[in-house]
Protein backbone atom coordinates (compact mmCIF):
# COMPACT_ATOMS: atom_id res chain seq x y z
CA UNK A 1 0.00 0.00 0.00
CA UNK A 2 1.21 3.47 -0.90
CA UNK A 3 0.30 6.39 1.37
CA UNK A 4 -0.19 9.85 -0.16
CA UNK A 5 -1.10 13.32 1.13
CA UNK A 6 -3.16 15.61 -1.12
CA UNK A 7 -3.96 19.26 -0.42
CA UNK A 8 -7.57 18.93 -1.60
CA UNK A 9 -11.00 18.71 -0.08
CA UNK A 10 -12.01 15.16 0.71
CA UNK A 11 -14.93 15.17 -1.74
CA UNK A 12 -12.71 16.34 -4.62
CA UNK A 13 -10.19 13.50 -4.28
CA UNK A 14 -10.79 10.59 -6.65
CA UNK A 15 -10.74 7.19 -4.95
CA UNK A 16 -12.75 3.97 -5.00
CA UNK A 17 -13.76 4.17 -1.33
CA UNK A 18 -14.14 6.96 1.22
CA UNK A 19 -13.52 6.33 4.93
CA UNK A 20 -15.20 8.55 7.53
CA UNK A 21 -14.83 8.36 11.30
CA UNK A 22 -17.84 9.40 13.39
CA UNK A 23 -16.57 10.90 16.63
CA UNK A 24 -18.67 10.57 19.78
CA UNK A 25 -21.83 9.71 17.78
CA UNK A 26 -21.77 13.14 16.10
CA UNK A 27 -23.69 12.67 12.85
CA UNK A 28 -23.66 16.38 12.05
CA UNK A 29 -20.07 16.55 10.76
CA UNK A 30 -19.87 17.84 7.19
CA UNK A 31 -18.22 14.61 5.99
CA UNK A 32 -21.27 12.58 7.08
CA UNK A 33 -23.63 12.54 4.11
CA UNK A 34 -27.15 13.48 5.23
CA UNK A 35 -28.67 10.90 2.90
CA UNK A 36 -26.66 8.17 4.61
CA UNK A 37 -28.43 8.73 7.93
CA UNK A 38 -31.55 6.96 6.61
CA UNK A 39 -29.39 3.95 5.76
CA UNK A 40 -27.88 4.06 9.25
CA UNK A 41 -31.37 3.77 10.71
CA UNK A 42 -32.38 0.99 8.38
CA UNK A 43 -29.22 -1.00 9.22
CA UNK A 44 -29.52 -0.22 12.97
CA UNK A 45 -26.13 1.49 12.92
CA UNK A 46 -25.94 3.41 16.21
CA UNK A 47 -22.40 4.82 15.75
CA UNK A 48 -21.21 3.30 19.02
CA UNK A 49 -17.49 3.02 19.69
CA UNK A 50 -15.77 0.72 17.11
CA UNK A 51 -19.07 0.00 15.35
CA UNK A 52 -18.76 0.16 11.56
CA UNK A 53 -20.83 0.04 8.40
CA UNK A 54 -19.86 -0.32 4.74
CA UNK A 55 -22.35 1.39 2.39
CA UNK A 56 -21.30 -0.43 -0.77
CA UNK A 57 -23.71 1.46 -2.98
CA UNK A 58 -22.12 4.72 -1.81
CA UNK A 59 -18.54 3.38 -1.70
CA UNK A 60 -18.29 4.71 1.83
CA UNK A 61 -17.11 3.14 5.08
CA UNK A 62 -18.10 4.66 8.42
CA UNK A 63 -16.34 3.73 11.67
CA UNK A 64 -17.44 5.15 15.01
CA UNK A 65 -14.96 6.17 17.69
CA UNK A 66 -15.54 7.54 21.15
CA UNK A 67 -12.87 10.23 20.92
CA UNK A 68 -9.92 11.25 18.79
CA UNK A 69 -6.71 9.76 20.16
CA UNK A 70 -3.91 7.74 18.65
CA UNK A 71 -5.17 4.32 19.68
CA UNK A 72 -8.79 5.01 18.68
CA UNK A 73 -7.61 6.11 15.24
CA UNK A 74 -5.28 3.11 14.96
CA UNK A 75 -8.13 0.70 15.75
CA UNK A 76 -10.68 2.51 13.56
CA UNK A 77 -8.26 2.52 10.61
CA UNK A 78 -7.70 -1.21 10.98
CA UNK A 79 -11.47 -1.83 11.08
CA UNK A 80 -11.96 0.19 7.90
CA UNK A 81 -9.12 -1.46 6.01
CA UNK A 82 -10.36 -4.97 6.87
CA UNK A 83 -13.77 -4.15 5.38
CA UNK A 84 -12.27 -2.66 2.21
CA UNK A 85 -9.78 -5.49 1.85
CA UNK A 86 -12.67 -7.90 1.41
CA UNK A 87 -13.57 -6.10 -1.86
CA UNK A 88 -11.73 -5.44 -5.14
CA UNK A 89 -11.37 -1.70 -4.46
CA UNK A 90 -7.86 -0.38 -5.06
CA UNK A 91 -7.82 3.17 -3.64
CA UNK A 92 -9.05 4.76 -0.41
CA UNK A 93 -9.43 8.39 0.69
CA UNK A 94 -9.65 9.64 4.26
CA UNK A 95 -9.40 12.95 6.12
CA UNK A 96 -6.93 14.02 8.77
CA UNK A 97 -8.40 13.87 12.25
CA UNK A 98 -6.99 16.49 14.57
CA UNK A 99 -7.02 17.06 18.30
CA UNK A 100 -4.78 18.90 20.70
CA UNK A 101 -2.04 16.35 19.93
CA UNK A 102 -2.08 17.52 16.25
CA UNK A 103 -2.51 15.57 13.05
CA UNK A 104 1.14 14.57 12.66
CA UNK A 105 1.05 11.84 15.31
CA UNK A 106 -2.52 10.92 14.37
CA UNK A 107 -1.59 10.19 10.76
CA UNK A 108 1.18 7.87 11.97
CA UNK A 109 -1.35 5.97 14.07
CA UNK A 110 -3.73 5.62 11.13
CA UNK A 111 -0.96 4.31 8.87
CA UNK A 112 0.04 1.79 11.54
CA UNK A 113 -3.58 0.68 11.97
CA UNK A 114 -4.06 0.11 8.25
CA UNK A 115 -0.86 -1.91 7.82
CA UNK A 116 -1.33 -3.93 11.00
CA UNK A 117 -5.03 -4.48 10.32
CA UNK A 118 -4.48 -5.72 6.77
CA UNK A 119 -2.00 -8.41 7.87
CA UNK A 120 -2.75 -12.10 7.38
CA UNK A 121 -0.37 -15.05 7.55
CA UNK A 122 -1.28 -17.24 4.61
CA UNK A 123 2.18 -18.43 3.47
CA UNK A 124 1.08 -22.05 3.55
CA UNK A 125 -2.31 -21.67 1.87
CA UNK A 126 -2.74 -22.87 -1.69
CA UNK A 127 -4.60 -19.70 -2.67
CA UNK A 128 -3.77 -16.84 -0.27
CA UNK A 129 -6.08 -13.85 -0.20
CA UNK A 130 -4.76 -10.98 -2.31
CA UNK A 131 -4.67 -7.44 -0.93
CA UNK A 132 -6.11 -5.34 -3.75
CA UNK A 133 -5.60 -1.98 -2.02
CA UNK A 134 -2.85 -0.02 -3.76
CA UNK A 135 -3.04 3.46 -2.30
CA UNK A 136 -4.42 5.41 0.65
CA UNK A 137 -4.88 9.16 0.12
CA UNK A 138 -5.08 11.55 3.08
CA UNK A 139 -6.92 14.83 2.51
CA UNK A 140 -5.51 17.91 4.25
CA UNK A 141 -8.88 19.65 4.23
CA UNK A 142 -9.26 21.92 7.30
CA UNK A 143 -5.60 21.45 8.23
CA UNK A 144 -4.32 24.98 8.82
CA UNK A 145 -0.66 24.08 9.42
CA UNK A 146 -0.13 22.29 6.11
CA UNK A 147 2.66 24.51 4.76
CA UNK A 148 4.53 24.24 8.02
CA UNK A 149 3.85 20.55 8.64
CA UNK A 150 3.76 18.89 5.19
CA UNK A 151 7.23 17.40 5.67
CA UNK A 152 6.31 16.35 9.21
CA UNK A 153 3.22 14.57 7.89
CA UNK A 154 5.26 12.70 5.28
CA UNK A 155 7.87 11.80 7.89
CA UNK A 156 5.13 10.53 10.23
CA UNK A 157 3.76 8.36 7.43
CA UNK A 158 7.23 6.97 6.76
CA UNK A 159 7.79 6.17 10.43
CA UNK A 160 4.37 4.59 10.73
CA UNK A 161 5.13 2.40 7.72
CA UNK A 162 8.50 1.34 9.13
CA UNK A 163 7.17 0.47 12.58
CA UNK A 164 4.09 -1.42 11.32
CA UNK A 165 6.04 -3.28 8.62
CA UNK A 166 8.61 -4.32 11.23
CA UNK A 167 5.81 -5.65 13.44
CA UNK A 168 4.49 -7.64 10.45
CA UNK A 169 8.05 -8.85 9.75
CA UNK A 170 8.09 -10.24 13.30
CA UNK A 171 4.61 -11.75 12.92
CA UNK A 172 5.76 -13.65 9.82
CA UNK A 173 8.76 -15.18 11.59
CA UNK A 174 6.87 -16.13 14.75
CA UNK A 175 4.03 -17.66 12.71
CA UNK A 176 6.47 -19.80 10.72
CA UNK A 177 6.25 -23.47 11.80
CA UNK A 178 9.11 -24.85 13.93
CA UNK A 179 10.32 -27.16 11.16
CA UNK A 180 10.83 -24.11 8.93
CA UNK A 181 12.30 -21.82 11.62
CA UNK A 182 14.95 -23.78 13.52
CA UNK A 183 17.75 -22.05 15.48
CA UNK A 184 20.00 -22.32 12.41
CA UNK A 185 17.33 -20.83 10.13
CA UNK A 186 16.53 -18.04 12.61
CA UNK A 187 20.26 -17.22 12.66
CA UNK A 188 20.27 -17.07 8.85
CA UNK A 189 17.22 -14.80 8.89
CA UNK A 190 19.08 -12.48 11.30
CA UNK A 191 22.24 -12.56 9.18
CA UNK A 192 20.31 -11.77 5.99
CA UNK A 193 18.65 -8.83 7.74
CA UNK A 194 22.04 -7.62 8.96
CA UNK A 195 23.47 -7.71 5.43
CA UNK A 196 20.46 -5.83 4.08
CA UNK A 197 20.78 -3.09 6.73
CA UNK A 198 24.59 -3.06 6.90
CA UNK A 199 24.74 -4.24 10.50
CA UNK A 200 27.44 -6.16 12.28
CA UNK A 201 26.45 -9.80 12.79
CA UNK A 202 28.11 -12.57 14.76
CA UNK A 203 26.56 -16.04 14.98
CA UNK A 204 27.98 -18.41 17.62
CA UNK A 205 27.44 -22.17 17.83
CA UNK A 206 27.68 -24.61 20.74
CA UNK A 207 31.48 -24.68 20.70
CA UNK A 208 31.45 -20.98 21.63
CA UNK A 209 28.82 -21.62 24.32
CA UNK A 210 31.11 -24.27 25.83
CA UNK A 211 34.10 -21.91 25.75
CA UNK A 212 32.07 -19.23 27.50
CA UNK A 213 30.82 -21.61 30.21
CA UNK A 214 27.17 -21.09 29.22
CA UNK A 215 26.06 -24.32 30.86
CA UNK A 216 22.42 -23.31 31.36
CA UNK A 217 21.86 -22.44 27.69
CA UNK A 218 23.67 -25.61 26.56
CA UNK A 219 21.63 -27.85 28.86
CA UNK A 220 18.31 -26.67 27.41
CA UNK A 221 19.45 -27.38 23.84
CA UNK A 222 21.13 -30.71 24.60
CA UNK A 223 18.39 -33.16 23.56
CA UNK A 224 17.56 -31.48 20.26
CA UNK A 225 19.03 -32.54 16.91
CA UNK A 226 18.91 -28.83 16.01
CA UNK A 227 21.97 -27.19 17.48
CA UNK A 228 21.73 -23.86 19.36
CA UNK A 229 22.83 -20.48 18.09
CA UNK A 230 23.73 -17.31 19.96
CA UNK A 231 22.87 -14.45 17.62
CA UNK A 232 24.48 -11.03 18.17
CA UNK A 233 23.68 -8.05 15.91
CA UNK A 234 24.97 -4.49 16.36
CA UNK A 235 23.81 -1.16 14.97
CA UNK A 236 25.76 1.99 15.76
CA UNK A 237 24.78 5.53 14.78
CA UNK A 238 27.56 8.09 14.25
CA UNK A 239 27.08 9.91 17.54
CA UNK A 240 24.92 7.60 19.64
CA UNK A 241 22.97 9.22 22.48
CA UNK A 242 22.72 5.94 24.39
CA UNK A 243 23.73 2.31 24.21
CA UNK A 244 21.01 -0.30 24.64
CA UNK A 245 21.25 -4.09 24.75
CA UNK A 246 18.15 -6.19 24.06
CA UNK A 247 18.16 -9.87 24.99
CA UNK A 248 15.55 -12.16 23.42
CA UNK A 249 14.33 -15.61 24.35
CA UNK A 250 14.52 -17.61 21.13
CA UNK A 251 12.96 -20.99 21.83
CA UNK A 252 12.09 -21.96 18.26
CA UNK A 253 10.15 -24.83 19.82
CA UNK A 254 9.46 -25.82 23.41
CA UNK A 255 8.12 -29.29 24.19
CA UNK A 256 8.74 -28.72 27.90
CA UNK A 257 11.64 -31.18 27.88
CA UNK A 258 11.35 -34.09 30.30
CA UNK A 259 8.75 -32.04 32.21
CA UNK A 260 6.68 -32.59 29.08
CA UNK A 261 3.83 -30.22 28.26
CA UNK A 262 0.31 -31.61 27.69
CA UNK A 263 -0.35 -31.83 23.94
CA UNK A 264 -2.83 -28.92 24.00
CA UNK A 265 -0.12 -26.64 25.39
CA UNK A 266 2.35 -27.60 22.65
CA UNK A 267 0.15 -26.34 19.81
CA UNK A 268 1.35 -22.72 19.95
CA UNK A 269 4.93 -23.28 21.06
CA UNK A 270 6.31 -21.95 17.79
CA UNK A 271 5.50 -18.62 19.48
CA UNK A 272 8.12 -19.20 22.18
CA UNK A 273 10.58 -17.34 19.96
CA UNK A 274 8.49 -14.14 20.13
CA UNK A 275 10.90 -12.30 22.43
CA UNK A 276 13.88 -13.01 20.17
CA UNK A 277 11.96 -12.02 17.05
CA UNK A 278 10.75 -8.82 18.75
CA UNK A 279 14.38 -7.77 19.27
CA UNK A 280 15.09 -8.46 15.58
CA UNK A 281 12.12 -6.30 14.54
CA UNK A 282 13.20 -3.48 16.88
CA UNK A 283 16.70 -3.62 15.37
CA UNK A 284 15.20 -3.46 11.87
CA UNK A 285 13.11 -0.40 12.80
CA UNK A 286 15.96 1.39 14.59
CA UNK A 287 18.34 0.87 11.67
CA UNK A 288 15.70 1.83 9.07
CA UNK A 289 14.85 5.06 10.92
CA UNK A 290 18.55 5.69 11.64
CA UNK A 291 17.84 6.45 15.28
CA UNK A 292 20.83 7.99 17.12
CA UNK A 293 21.71 5.06 19.39
CA UNK A 294 23.99 2.07 19.62
CA UNK A 295 21.91 -1.09 19.78
CA UNK A 296 23.03 -4.66 20.44
CA UNK A 297 20.60 -7.54 20.27
CA UNK A 298 21.50 -10.90 21.79
CA UNK A 299 19.32 -13.90 21.01
CA UNK A 300 19.52 -17.33 22.58
CA UNK A 301 18.06 -19.62 19.90
CA UNK A 302 17.46 -23.31 20.62
CA UNK A 303 14.85 -26.05 21.00
CA UNK A 304 13.77 -27.66 24.26
CA UNK A 305 13.19 -31.31 23.38
CA UNK A 306 13.22 -34.76 24.96
CA UNK A 307 15.77 -37.55 24.52
CA UNK A 308 18.18 -39.82 26.31
CA UNK A 309 20.60 -36.95 26.80
CA UNK A 310 18.04 -34.38 27.90
CA UNK A 311 18.72 -32.32 30.99
CA UNK A 312 16.70 -33.49 33.96
CA UNK A 313 14.90 -32.26 37.05
CA UNK A 314 17.49 -32.49 39.88
CA UNK A 315 20.38 -31.53 37.58
CA UNK A 316 22.64 -28.69 38.71
CA UNK A 317 23.83 -26.36 35.94
CA UNK A 318 26.53 -23.72 35.95
CA UNK A 319 25.82 -20.43 34.19
CA UNK A 320 28.30 -18.12 32.49
CA UNK A 321 28.77 -16.00 35.61
CA UNK A 322 29.63 -19.09 37.71
CA UNK A 323 26.29 -19.29 39.55
CA UNK A 324 24.84 -22.76 39.97
CA UNK A 325 21.20 -23.55 39.23
CA UNK A 326 19.17 -26.43 40.60
CA UNK A 327 16.68 -27.64 37.98
CA UNK A 328 13.28 -28.52 39.38
CA UNK A 329 11.32 -28.24 36.13
CA UNK A 330 12.73 -28.49 32.59
CA UNK A 331 9.77 -26.50 31.26
CA UNK A 332 11.17 -23.43 33.02
CA UNK A 333 13.83 -23.36 30.31
CA UNK A 334 13.57 -19.84 28.89
CA UNK A 335 15.01 -18.29 32.02
CA UNK A 336 18.01 -20.64 31.79
CA UNK A 337 18.77 -19.50 28.25
CA UNK A 338 18.24 -15.87 29.20
CA UNK A 339 20.50 -16.17 32.28
CA UNK A 340 23.54 -16.92 30.10
CA UNK A 341 22.54 -14.41 27.41
CA UNK A 342 22.12 -11.65 30.02
CA UNK A 343 25.62 -12.38 31.32
CA UNK A 344 26.95 -12.12 27.76
CA UNK A 345 25.05 -8.86 27.07
CA UNK A 346 26.33 -7.14 30.22
CA UNK A 347 29.90 -7.64 28.99
CA UNK A 348 29.02 -5.28 26.10
CA UNK A 349 28.75 -2.46 28.70
CA UNK A 350 25.40 -0.95 27.61
CA UNK A 351 23.68 1.97 29.33
CA UNK A 352 20.50 -0.09 29.63
CA UNK A 353 19.67 -3.76 29.20
CA UNK A 354 16.17 -5.15 28.56
CA UNK A 355 15.12 -8.74 28.03
CA UNK A 356 11.99 -9.76 26.13
CA UNK A 357 10.48 -13.19 26.59
CA UNK A 358 7.34 -15.28 26.48
CA UNK A 359 8.47 -16.40 29.90
CA UNK A 360 5.52 -17.48 32.05
CA UNK A 361 1.92 -18.59 31.89
CA UNK A 362 1.69 -16.99 35.33
CA UNK A 363 1.99 -13.56 33.69
CA UNK A 364 -1.13 -14.35 31.63
CA UNK A 365 -2.95 -15.42 34.81
CA UNK A 366 -1.92 -12.15 36.48
CA UNK A 367 -2.55 -9.69 33.64
CA UNK A 368 -4.71 -11.44 31.06
CA UNK A 369 -4.05 -12.06 27.39
CA UNK A 370 -3.69 -8.43 26.25
CA UNK A 371 -1.10 -7.02 28.66
CA UNK A 372 2.63 -7.65 29.05
CA UNK A 373 4.42 -7.49 32.39
CA UNK A 374 7.17 -5.01 33.23
CA UNK A 375 9.62 -5.95 35.99
CA UNK A 376 12.85 -4.60 37.40
CA UNK A 377 14.41 -2.77 40.34
CA UNK A 378 14.18 0.81 39.02
CA UNK A 379 10.72 2.33 39.51
CA UNK A 380 11.42 5.28 37.20
CA UNK A 381 12.64 3.04 34.38
CA UNK A 382 9.60 0.78 34.72
CA UNK A 383 7.30 3.82 34.57
CA UNK A 384 9.11 5.06 31.46
CA UNK A 385 8.42 1.76 29.70
CA UNK A 386 4.77 1.65 30.79
CA UNK A 387 4.30 5.24 29.59
CA UNK A 388 5.97 4.42 26.25
CA UNK A 389 3.72 1.39 25.94
CA UNK A 390 0.58 3.46 26.53
CA UNK A 391 1.64 5.99 23.90
CA UNK A 392 2.49 3.23 21.42
CA UNK A 393 -0.96 1.69 21.81
CA UNK A 394 0.11 -1.42 23.73
CA UNK A 395 -0.97 -2.53 27.20
CA UNK A 396 1.59 -3.13 29.94
CA UNK A 397 1.63 -3.22 33.73
CA UNK A 398 4.18 -3.45 36.51
CA UNK A 399 4.55 -6.67 38.45
CA UNK A 400 6.37 -5.55 41.62
CA UNK A 401 9.29 -7.30 43.27
CA UNK A 402 9.36 -7.53 47.05
CA UNK A 403 11.80 -8.77 49.69
CA UNK A 404 9.86 -11.98 50.43
CA UNK A 405 9.62 -13.56 47.00
CA UNK A 406 13.39 -14.19 46.47
CA UNK A 407 13.21 -16.73 49.31
CA UNK A 408 10.99 -18.89 47.09
CA UNK A 409 13.77 -19.55 44.56
CA UNK A 410 16.40 -20.51 47.13
CA UNK A 411 18.02 -23.92 46.68
CA UNK A 412 19.42 -26.21 49.34
CA UNK A 413 22.10 -27.57 47.01
CA UNK A 414 22.85 -24.74 44.53
CA UNK A 415 22.91 -20.95 44.39
CA UNK A 416 19.40 -20.67 43.00
CA UNK A 417 16.48 -22.86 41.87
CA UNK A 418 14.91 -22.45 38.41
CA UNK A 419 11.34 -22.46 39.76
CA UNK A 420 9.63 -21.17 42.86
CA UNK A 421 8.68 -23.36 45.79
CA UNK A 422 5.21 -21.76 45.63
CA UNK A 423 2.61 -21.88 42.85
CA UNK A 424 1.83 -18.18 43.40
CA UNK A 425 3.56 -15.14 41.94
CA UNK A 426 5.26 -17.24 39.26
CA UNK A 427 5.83 -14.39 36.80
CA UNK A 428 7.58 -12.31 39.47
CA UNK A 429 9.72 -15.15 40.80
CA UNK A 430 10.81 -15.85 37.20
CA UNK A 431 11.84 -12.21 36.92
CA UNK A 432 13.68 -12.48 40.24
CA UNK A 433 15.49 -15.57 38.94
CA UNK A 434 16.76 -13.46 36.00
CA UNK A 435 17.79 -10.75 38.45
CA UNK A 436 20.23 -13.26 39.96
CA UNK A 437 22.22 -12.95 36.72
CA UNK A 438 22.22 -9.17 36.61
CA UNK A 439 25.38 -7.60 38.05
CA UNK A 440 24.94 -5.04 40.83
CA UNK A 441 25.98 -2.18 38.52
CA UNK A 442 23.11 -3.07 36.16
CA UNK A 443 20.32 -3.69 38.67
CA UNK A 444 18.84 -0.22 38.09
CA UNK A 445 19.50 -0.32 34.32
CA UNK A 446 17.66 -3.57 33.59
CA UNK A 447 14.05 -4.34 32.67
CA UNK A 448 12.39 -7.70 32.16
CA UNK A 449 9.41 -7.69 29.77
CA UNK A 450 7.25 -10.81 29.97
CA UNK A 451 5.24 -10.73 26.74
CA UNK A 452 3.65 -14.18 27.16
CA UNK A 453 0.06 -12.87 27.24
CA UNK A 454 -0.30 -10.76 24.09
CA UNK A 455 2.42 -12.38 21.95
CA UNK A 456 0.18 -14.94 20.27
CA UNK A 457 -3.48 -14.22 19.54
CA UNK A 458 -6.00 -17.07 19.40
CA UNK A 459 -9.00 -14.72 19.41
CA UNK A 460 -8.61 -11.77 17.04
CA UNK A 461 -8.76 -8.34 18.69
CA UNK A 462 -8.40 -4.81 17.31
CA UNK A 463 -5.64 -4.84 14.65
CA UNK A 464 -4.20 -8.14 15.92
CA UNK A 465 -5.21 -11.08 13.71
CA UNK A 466 -5.03 -14.74 14.69
CA UNK A 467 -1.41 -15.71 15.37
CA UNK A 468 1.61 -13.63 16.30
CA UNK A 469 0.95 -10.02 17.33
CA UNK A 470 4.45 -8.54 17.53
CA UNK A 471 3.93 -7.67 21.20
CA UNK A 472 6.38 -5.27 22.83
CA UNK A 473 7.98 -4.03 19.61
CA UNK A 474 6.19 -0.67 19.37
CA UNK A 475 6.64 -0.04 23.09
CA UNK A 476 10.41 -0.45 23.03
CA UNK A 477 10.73 1.63 19.84
CA UNK A 478 8.68 4.38 21.50
CA UNK A 479 10.90 4.20 24.60
CA UNK A 480 14.01 4.57 22.43
CA UNK A 481 12.57 7.52 20.49
CA UNK A 482 11.55 9.26 23.72
CA UNK A 483 14.94 8.66 25.36
CA UNK A 484 16.74 10.06 22.30
CA UNK A 485 14.63 13.24 22.40
CA UNK A 486 15.49 13.74 26.08
CA UNK A 487 19.26 13.66 25.46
Amino acid sequence: MEFLVEDKKLNSIKADVEVIFIVNQNLEHKWVDKKDKDLFEMCKFKAKDEESIYLIEKNRVYVAIKEINHESLRIASSIAIKKIKATTNKSVKIGLYQDENCAVRNIKAMVEGMILGSYKFENYKKEPEKNEIEKIIFSTEDYSNLKQDKEKLLDAISRGEIVANCVNFARDIVNTPPKMMTPKKLAKKAKDMAEELNLEAVIHDDSFLKEQGMGAFLAVSRASSERPRLIHLTYKAENPKLKLALVGKGLTYDSGGLSLKPSDYMATMKADKSGAVATLAIMKAVASMKLPIELDIVIGACENMIGGNAYKPDDVLTAKNGKTIEVKNTDAEGRLVLADCLCYAQELKPDFIFDMATLTGACIVALGEYTFGVMGHNKELKNEMIDASNRAGELSAELPFNKYLPKLIKSQIADVCNISSSRYGGAITAGLFLSEFIDEEYKDKWLHLDIAGPSFVEKEWDYNPFGASGAGIRSVIKWIETKCREK
